[in-house]
C-alpha cells in the first residue's frame, strides 16, 4: 500500500475546531426537531462510511450483513502490510550487503589495475559474492513489490466498493426506516438532561433572579456544549493515527500534539460551564446539611478566594498569551502549530469563570438576603429558573 504524506495544515486544525461544532449542534437541532423518528440518520451512515467503511460499519449500521464482506479485504490489507513491513529490514540488509561487496570489486579492480600479488583471486572472489549478493536483493524486492502490488489490488477493490455504497447510502437508508416503519419500531425520544444545579435537591440550586445571571448562564452553557463537541474531534483523529499507522505504515507528526493541545483548549474554556453546572469536585459534608439561605451566605464569604484565583489567572494568563503573540510563539515540534491561539485559551476562559462567579454571587446574593427562594422540588425538565420566586 502507498504510504499517506498527508499534514494536518494549521488553517485546517482551526478552521475544524471553529466549524465542527457547529455542524454538531445543528446536526443535533435537527434530529430533536424530527423527534428522533428512526435510530438510523443519513449523516450518520455517511459518518461511517466515511471513518469506517473499511471495516463495513456503514453497512452493519445499516443492519446488512453484506458489510461482513469488507472483513476479508481488511485482513488482507493488514497482512499485506506486515508483508512489507517485515521485508523492509530484510531488504534494507541485502542491499547494505550488496553494495558493500560493488566498494570491494572497485577496489579489487583497481588493484587488479596496478597489477598487485593476489588481487585477481580477491577479485574474482568478491565478484562471486556479490552475485549471490544482487541476486539474493532481487528475490527479496520481488517478494517486497509482489505483496505491495496484491495488497494495493485488494484496497482498490476495497475502495470500489465504498465508492459504489457511498452512492447507494440514500436507498439503503430509506429502506432501513422502512423496515423500522413496518416493524413498529418506537419513537426515539432524546432524554433531557438537566444541569447539576438545576436537578431537584442538588446542594447546589440556585435561582436566576437578574437577567444578567441569565445571559452569563447562557452564554458559559453554549461555549461548554461547543467546546464538547471537540471529543468527537479526537476520535476522528486518533482514529486516522491508528489507521495510517498500522494499515498504511504512515505515523503522523501532528495527531497527538494537535489533540493535547485542544484538550488543554477545552479544559480552560469549559471551567465556567463546569461552574455553572456544579460539576467540580467539592467536599460538601456539611454544606450539604446547611439551609439554603446560610449556604448562600457561605458562598459569598468564601467568595474571595474564587476571584482571587480568577483574577491571578486572567492577569498570569494575558501576560502568557501577549508575549507569545508579540513574537508569534509557535511549538518547538516539526508540525508547528502556533502557541498564542493556544494561550490566548487562558485569558478568554478565565473571563467566562469570573462572568460565572459573578453570576453565582448575585444569586447567592439574593437567597441570602431573602430576596429569592431557591425551591427544594422540582419535576424533570424544569429548570431553577421556571421556579423562581420572590421574596
Amino acid at each position: 500500500m502507498p504510504g499517506l504524506g498527508f499534514i494536518m495544515p494549521h488553517w485546517l486544525y482551526w478552521a475544524g475546531l471553529l466549524l465542527f461544532p457547529l455542524f454538531a449542534l445543528l446536526m443535533v437541532r435537527r434530529e430533536l426537531a424530527r423527534g428522533g423518528s428512526s435510530r438510523v440518520s443519513l449523516p450518520v451512515a455517511y459518518l461511517f462510511l466515511l471513518c469506517g467503511g473499511f471495516a463495513g460499519l456503514h453497512r452493519l449500521y445499516l443492519k446488512s450483513l453484506l458489510g461482513l464482506l469488507y472483513l476479508p479485504l481488511l485482513a488482507g490489507i493488514i497482512y499485506g502490510n506486515t508483508q512489507v513491513r517485515d521485508m523492509r529490514e530484510t531488504l534494507s540488509t541485502a542491499r547494505a550487503d550488496a553494495q558493500s561487496l560493488e566498494r570491494v570489486v572497485h577496489r579489487e579492480e583497481a588493484a587488479v589495475a596496478r597489477k598487485r600479488s593476489g588481487a585477481q583471486e580477491r577479485l574474482d572472489k568478491a565478484a562471486a559474492q556479490l552475485a549471490q549478493a544482487q541476486g539474493v536483493l532481487a528475490g527479496v524486492q520481488e517478494r517486497s513489490d509482489l505483496w505491495h502490488r496484491s495488497t494495493g489490488i485488494v484496497a482498490l477493490v476495497m475502495l470500489g466498493g465504498l465508492l459504489v455504497d457511498a452512492v447507494l447510502l440514500p436507498g439503503l437508508v430509506r429502506r432501513t426506516r422502512a423496515r423500522e416503519t413496518a416493524g413498529g419500531h418506537p419513537d426515539l425520544v432524546p432524554p433531557v438532561v438537566l444541569p447539576m444545579e438545576d436537578r431537584p435537591g442538588h446542594p447546589g440550586r440556585r435561582v436566576a433572579n437578574r437577567p444578567l445571571s441569565r445571559a452569563i448562564d447562557r452564554v458559559n452553557l453554549w461555549v461548554g456544549q461547543f467546546v464538547a463537541s471537540w471529543t468527537v474531534i479526537a476520535v476522528f483523529v486518533y482514529y486516522y493515527e491508528v489507521v495510517a499507522r498500522f494499515l498504511f505504515n504512515s505515523p503522523t507528526n501532528w495527531a497527538h500534539e494537535s489533540m493535547f493541545l485542544m484538550f488543554g483548549m477545552q479544559y480552560l474554556l469549559c471551567g465556567a460551564y463546569a461552574l455553572r453546572t456544579e460539576s467540580h469536585v467539592r467536599v460538601d459534608v456539611f454544606y450539604v446539611k446547611m439551609p439554603p439561605r446560610v449556604r448562600a451566605a457561605a458562598d459569598v464569604l468564601t467568595s474571595f478566594f474564587f476571584f482571587a484565583f480568577s483574577v491571578t489567572l486572567l492577569a498570569t494568563g494575558w501576560r502568557f498569551a501577549a508575549d507569545a503573540m508579540a513574537v508569534g510563539e509557535t511549538s518547538f515540534s516539526e508540525w508547528g502549530i502556533q502557541y498564542w491561539i493556544v494561550k490566548l485559551s487562558i485569558p478568554v476562559g478565565a473571563v467566562l469563570l469570573l462572568l460565572q462567579g459573578l453570576a453565582h454571587l448575585l444569586r447567592d446574593v439574593d437567597l441570602a438576603l431573602g430576596r429569592a427562594v431557591a425551591p427544594a422540588t422540582g419535576g424533570a425538565g424544569t429548570s431553577g429558573d421556571a421556579h423562581e420566586k420572590r421574596a
